[in-house]
């Protein structure tokens, strides 16, 4: 059975430690400390995965090709979640927010 690539890996611990240590996207989250919120209850934490591997995208060397994109849209949901006034750009598609 094959292995999820080493760059995919990468960049999930990557995501990883950047959520729990409170840095993803600082320019979009700034001072927001959402981690009490998402570690409480933990379909909210399993969401912000779930965006953040729907966005990843790999080229066929299994390299990832758009993290950032991927960081960035989880982000938004982090912040709509923490501060129910802001409208993310674009709205989420189904796709985005959809559990595996």
């Amino acid at each position: 059975m094959p292995k999820i690539p080493r760059d995919v890996r990468a960049s999930i611990r990557h995501f990883a430690f950047t959520l729990a240590n409170g840095t993803v996207d600082i320019p979009l989250l700034g001072d927001i400390d959402y981690r009490p919120d998402l570690v409480t209850v933990g379909s909210e934490l399993e969401m912000v995965f779930t965006i953040f591997t729907n966005v990843l995208e790999v080229d066929q060397e299994g390299k990832v090709t758009n993290y950032d994109q991927a960081e960035h849209r989880a982000a938004e949901w982090i912040r709509g979640y923490c501060d129910p006034s802001y409208e993310e750009q674009p709205p989420f598609a189904e796709w985005e927010t959809e559990l595996a």
